[in-house]
């Protein structure tokens, strides 16, 4: 995977963890308050028909009270209390009951078949002992309770919220009732309102993640359009760069050529064929012919040294057959022999694990530093080449005491700094870094790559 497309990934991932985060507490907390919610509202909507409930029952107690508080009593006078309450009904489902403290039914409306019948023992689809739960509250003093009884309107057991009250004085329990069913539909509603809410919130939270990852990684692309259009410049100036390196190497090489070697032939070649019309004159003799020889045999020495000269500017064999410490010593030898300004060179750690590239590099890098103290550094007395390596990197440090210059100026200018543009990419190429510091007190050169062991 590309360096750009784990970058990209390492912005998504978080975003999207953090959006799952946020859904996953937004889902618990929307859950938690939709339960508290319904639970808040089942029990005012409970209380609210305990209230109705007990409202009917006092309405029941009032419209037989004149014959409970009578004192002519008899089963005539219960009698018509039964005729009253079973008229007292509110809707099909509505209505009143009476059992006596044993559990016979004396009255049921809607159900005149379980009248006279013990109801002592029934129990309901969950194995509650109905009527039995309904005496004892009544006994308790009455209230509220919930028991399963078959709705009239559907012929179906639904949960009901009954009140019941105890007349001591005939020895019964009246009580009516409201099926909860409605309830339950009512609050079956909110649950369902409350997950489409819940669903709707995770679908937008879903959608804004959706949208914010692809924006990012739009933006990614482009950047990483932006970026490569950036490298491509870059590189087509560092081809211009090369090219421009190549064409001024071979002029160098041109020159060299040209105005040292060729010269020094085309004179080898006219001492040789000065000493061989010497040899054919006799009046010249034997000692002028050798005169021309030697000077011959030794513009040839020249010519040697000077193709030993080239061929080492262009691939140091010191580097392959010695290393780099001895073409480092070569190169200051060469440096303070050729430019007359004294050298010390000091080398410490091991450089075995540098490969031939960074020696490479490190050495055209010293090359080119020593050049511009040649060419351009003004009033040096001394140069000092250091070559240090230690566990992570290897560091070349060129410096000398002359009057410095202008980095940012020679940075800035377009027509110099070449040399140094050239140290810097020969570093990059190879993770190495390039630094400079110069003032009135001299110019110090630091490169800087790894060691061999953490490339």
């Amino acid at each position: 995977m590309k360096l750009r497309h784990k970058i990209i990934l390492l912005a998504v991932v978080p975003l999207l963890l953090a959006f799952a985060g946020i859904a996953m507490a937004v889902f618990y907390q929307a859950t938690f308050l939709a339960k508290q919610q319904r639970s808040t509202i089942e029990q005012a909507y409970i209380a609210s028909k305990e209230a109705e409930l007990k409202h009917y029952v006092t309405l029941g107690t009032a419209a037989i009270a004149h014959l409970y508080n009578s004192k002519q009593q008899g089963p005539a006078t219960q009698e018509e209390a039964k005729k009253i309450l079973a008229a007292l009904d509110f809707g099909d489902d509505g209505y009143f009951y009476i059992y006596d403290m044993d559990g016979k039914n004396l009255m049921h409306p809607r159900r005149p078949d379980l009248v006279g019948q013990d109801l002592w023992n029934m129990t309901d689809p969950q194995g509650s002992l109905t009527i039995q739960n309904l005496l004892n509250k009544a006994k308790a003093g009455g209230g509220a309770i919930r028991y399963m009884w078959e709705k009239p309107s559907m012929h179906k057991v639904m949960p009901k919220l009954g009140y019941v009250v105890h007349l001591e004085k005939w020895g019964w329990m009246m009580g009516t009732g409201i099926y909860l069913d409605d309830v339950d539909t009512a609050l079956n509603k909110i649950d369902v309102q409350v997950a489409k809410n819940i669903q709707s919130t995770m679908s937008w939270i879903a959608g804004i993640a959706i949208i914010s990852a692809l924006l990012i990684a739009l933006s990614g692309l482009a950047l990483n359009i932006t970026e490569s259009r950036l490298a491509e410049a870059k590189l087509k100036v560092l081809a211009q760069s090369v090219v421009s390196s190549q064409e001024d190497e071979r002029a160098r090489l041109s020159r060299d050529l040209h105005d040292g070697l060729s010269q020094l032939l085309v004179s080898v070649k006219l001492q040789i064929e000065s000493g061989q019309v010497k040899l054919h004159q006799a009046s010249a003799g034997p000692e002028a012919a050798k005169l021309s020889f030697a000077r011959a045999t030794d513009q040839l020495n020249e010519a040697l040294s000077e193709v030993r000269r080239i061929s080492h500017n262009l691939r140091p064999a010191l580097l392959d057959d010695l290393g780099l410490v001895a073409a480092f010593e070569h190169l200051s030898d060469e440096f303070e022999h050729d430019s007359g300004l004294p050298v010390s060179f000091h080398a410490s750690g091991d450089f075995h694990a540098l490969d031939e590239i960074g020696n490479t590099v490190l050495f055209r890098v010293a090359q080119e530093a020593l050049t511009n103290i040649h060419k351009h550094a003004q009033q040096v007395s001394h140069v000092n080449v250091h070559l240090l390596s230690d566990a992570e990197n290897i560091n070349l440090i060129i410096s000398d005491d002359g009057r410095g210059f202008d980095i940012k100026g020679v940075a800035n200018h377009p027509h110099r700094g070449i040399g140094l543009s050239n140290m810097r990419e020969r570093l990059a190429a190879i993770n190495g870094s390039l630094q400079l510091q110069s003032d009135t007190g001299g110019t110090t050169v630091t490169a800087c790559i790894p060691n061999g062991d953490n490339q």
